[in-house]
């Protein structure tokens, strides 16, 4: 699948891969600052952004769109960084193809499942989904309107403002959804599944995990499953930050990264 993208900067190769419900979109002003070092792609994942829609969503999908992106910019070997969805992509990606990797960051995911029955997780995104894919657009004049429905089902404000980021209006003046919310919902235990539990060690390049101090996405019983599949992996902790610490302390991150990287 060809995959919508951006590109800033020059350098050594550095790719940005989004999480759930996100776009290459919310990662430019990170990637404008990276773009001193590095040369930076932003990908739009399938389903999300402005890449192609499919019917399918799963780990072996998304690893191959990444590795077809790599060929067809001729990038043989790339810094990874990888968000929620992103960072599981990314690790899938290392499985199959950690000779096309130099390094790999991911930010506030582990590798284990998220699709246990009734884990806060599952019912949070299941939650999140169904507002979204219940919403009829038919009748509304604005986004604020849109933001009134959403709140009845999802209650915290700055994650309706980062959905909302997928709303498009046509020519016409008719809302939709960016983001193919249908296969989303069908695809949703694929999204949330893990690396195998007997998955080898996976070494080669330096990896660093980022977890954000206030999310759950990342906690103590991970570390010994992160240790065991990639020995050598450093664990930070952004300090004050929530899920998508990129956005709460941009910073932070970028200091990490940066640090990570050229040190």
């Amino acid at each position: 699948m060809k995959l919508f993208y951006r590109k800033y900067g020059q350098g050594p190769p550095l790719i940005i891969v989004h999480g759930l419900y996100g776009s290459s979109d919310n990662w430019v002003s990170i990637a404008r600052k990276l773009a001193k070092n590095f040369e930076v792609y932003l990908i739009d994942q399938r389903n999300h952004g402005k890449s192609p829609h499919s019917a399918d969503h799963n780990y072996d999908l998304l690893k191959e769109d990444l590795r077809e992106f790599m060929d067809n910019q001729s990038i043989e070997k790339a810094i990874i960084i990888g968000h929620s969805m992103g960072g599981k992509t990314a690790m899938f990606f290392a499985v199959d193809y950690p000779e096309r990797i130099s390094h790999l960051i991911v930010a506030d995911i582990s590798p284990r499942s998220y699709e246990e029955t009734n884990s806060e997780q599952q019912l949070v995104h299941a939650k999140i989904i169904h507002a979204m894919y219940n919403l009829d657009f038919y009748g509304i004049e604005n986004r604020d309107e849109i933001d009134d429905i959403l709140a009845k089902d999802i209650p915290d404000d700055r994650v309706r403002q980062f959905l909302l980021k997928n709303v498009k209006r046509s020519k016409d003046n008719e809302y939709s959804w960016i983001i193919n919310i249908k296969t989303i919902r069908n695809e949703l235990k694929n999204i949330l599944i893990g690396l195998n539990e007997n998955q080898k060690e996976i070494v080669g390049f330096p990896v660093l995990f980022l977890k954000g101090e206030k999310s759950d996405y990342i906690v103590e019983k991970d570390f010994k499953l992160i240790s065991r599949i990639f020995p050598y992996a450093d664990i930070e902790t952004i300090p004050d930050s929530g899920h998508w610490l990129h956005a709460e302390q941009p910073e932070l991150f970028l200091n990490k990264i940066e640090y990570f990287i050229l040190q």
